[in-house]
């Protein structure tokens, strides 16, 4: 879906003149985006899977801005928000015509102790963040108990780096009488299995 779909099903006049707004004066975007969980509500998008209604609407005002410094905008608006409008930038990454400028922003969602921002942060914005970078966070999906679905790119990403991270991860478990999560144990079988017919 992207930020045209979104603003369909908003289909709210208000958020329209939101975008208009936001389009002319870049600098309103602060006040709309704070304001859009009152206006919207946080309810589940009908109509737009995953998403709810003021992460709907915080993304379509940032798809409304110019694209001269929008980096710079997100990194500014970033910093300044909530968790939930953080998690609002980074489910909108994707719409955005944003490219290697916002890892920091997903390097900032990795470090954190809040399981959507990191599982946001791996969405298809991770298809910017380094190799090293992104085994971490996969492994510190395991660690947290992210679920591995929403991983992007999982399939293709995953390296024999990465299986020997969770293999080191599976033998602590173990070792402490605890079992890896499912998904985990089978994205490690995958790639054993792998190593063996490749």
């Amino acid at each position: 879906m992207d930020a045209q779909e979104l603003l369909t099903v908003l289909d709210q006049d208000w958020v329209m003149e939101a975008c208009a707004e936001v389009g002319r004066r870049p600098e309103e975007v602060g006040r709309r985006f704070a304001a859009a969980g009152r206006r919207a509500g946080r309810a589940p998008l009908a109509g737009a899977r995953g998403w709810r209604a003021d992460e709907a609407v915080r993304a379509v005002l940032l798809a409304a801005l110019p694209a001269e410094r929008l980096a710079e905008r997100l990194s500014l608006l970033y910093a300044e928000a909530t968790a939930e409008e953080k998690l609002a930038v980074l489910k909108a990454l994707p719409l955005l015509p944003v490219g290697a400028e916002v890892v920091p922003l997903l390097e900032d969602a990795i470090r954190t102790n809040d399981a959507r921002l990191l599982a946001a942060a791996l969405g298809p914005a991770a298809r910017h963040l380094d190799q090293a970078t992104w085994r971490q966070a996969v492994l510190k999906c395991v660690f947290t108990g992210v679920p591995l679905d929403g991983v992007h790119g999982l399939a293709q990403r995953a390296d024999a780096e990465l299986a020997a991270m969770l293999a080191g991860f599976a033998a602590e478990r173990a070792a402490a009488g605890r079992t890896m999560p499912a998904d985990a144990a089978a994205l490690l079988d995958r790639l054993i299995q792998r190593s063996r017919t490749g």
